[in-house]
């Protein structure tokens, strides 16, 4: 299986809106976090507005002076508006003062904001550890194929051989800095865990997250058509799938254009990461009735202090140093094949839908899985 330990790579250090915005300006992309330390604090594409195809032509006329230019989506009938000098710090307000129009929010992917992985060893070199079992090679007729959106599955020796595998690579070094970025390999974790519990799925994996950890409102629907397309031309039904990353936004209320996407997976059931800000303000889309939203727990049992909570959040499960399948960069620009232990509400979210899948599998009721992870009385 290779090696199976790496060089401690996080301290657990909480990362807030301001502070990622930092981070992730210093690669190139312009962010901008609005009413910061505000009740609407959120961090959104600067000087960006989604457009739907029947309000393109109102706003263009209302803000054609400010327009820098226009990217259109025939697939999606969306339009991408990027703005030009002040008013680009002025594009949550335009968006909110517009039917039809909205910012681009930055999703966070879910254990950004607590660390990074920690393989088993620390140290500068590698060092050995106690593999992880492998989970059984089996697969369920009929099938029961759970869609997974993050930032991609390794031919990790998990999941190579199986017959219904297809490759996403991960992208490990994005900032080509020479060293592994803060969320590579987070796909093949989050798979991992769902095979472990739910060995005999089929995984369609979806890249929608950066391995810098983030991702937006257009990225994330485009991700979430192109699965359900995908689907669709296999013949497949999507019967779970899982989103690992989410949003706040300043009005606290779904962005629109996630919220009439997910409104074509009323067949599916779809689970997200509540988030990692330790808050009880929604977190999108887990937030969504819709959506089955899942906090984190230690090993107590008790919500992780980082894991968002509220009365929205439908599910609890571990996500305290999870085990799982992880792939690392080697000096030579190779991969390494091993296990990690990573913490976050992104390792909870997919072993409630690898519940959720089992139950499909036994012909039971989602619903049924679901009240297993039900949240203690506050």
């Amino acid at each position: 299986m290779g090696t199976v330990s790496a060089v401690d790579q996080g301290s657990g250090t909480r990362l807030g809106i301001a502070e990622l915005r930092q981070l992730w300006s210093a690669y190139g992309h312009d962010l901008l976090v609005h009413d910061p330390g505000g009740r609407g604090e959120c961090l959104v594409r600067r000087g960006e507005l989604i457009a739907t195809a029947e309000a393109l032509d109102p706003v263009l006329d209302r803000y054609r002076r400010w327009v820098e230019d226009v990217q259109h989506d025939d697939d999606l009938l969306l339009a991408r508006v990027r703005l030009r000098g002040a008013e680009r710090d002025r594009c949550v307000d335009m968006a909110r003062e517009t039917a039809g129009v909205a910012a681009n929010h930055v999703h966070f992917g879910c254990p950004v904001m607590y660390g990074t992985p920690v393989m088993y060893g620390t140290g500068a070199q590698a060092q050995e550890a106690p593999p992880v079992p492998e989970p059984p090679a089996a697969q369920w007729e009929p099938p029961v194929v759970v869609g997974v959106l993050d930032t991609g599955c390794d031919p990790h020796p998990w999941f190579r051989d199986r017959p219904w595998f297809e490759p996403v690579p991960e992208v490990l070094d994005a900032d080509d800095d020479a060293g592994q970025d803060r969320q590579a390999g987070h796909g093949t974790f989050v798979s991992g865990v769902l095979l472990q519990h739910a060995p005999g799925a089929v995984l369609r994996t979806q890249r929608v997250l950066s391995s810098l950890g983030f991702t937006d409102d257009y990225t994330v629907v485009a991700g979430l058509r192109s699965l359900r397309l995908a689907a669709a031309s296999r013949g497949e039904h999507l019967g779970v799938v899982v989103l690992t990353a989410g949003c706040h936004t300043a009005d606290d209320e779904c962005p629109p254009i996630l919220r009439d996407e997910l409104a074509h997976w009323s067949g599916s059931v779809v689970v997200a990461a509540a988030g990692n800000q330790g808050l009880s303000r929604p977190f999108w889309p887990a937030a969504l009735p819709s959506v089955v939203a899942v906090a984190a727990t230690g090993s107590d049992g008790a919500v992780a202090e980082f894991s968002n909570f509220g009365p929205w959040v439908d599910a609890v499960a571990p996500g305290v140093a999870v085990t799982s399948s992880f792939v690392r960069m080697t000096g030579n620009g190779g991969r390494d094949f091993g296990f990690a232990s990573w913490s976050g509400t992104s390792f909870a979210a997919p072993r409630v839908a690898a519940a959720i899948a089992t139950a499909l599998h036994e012909r039971r009721a989602p619903d049924e899985a679901t009240r297993l992870f039900q949240p203690r009385p506050a």
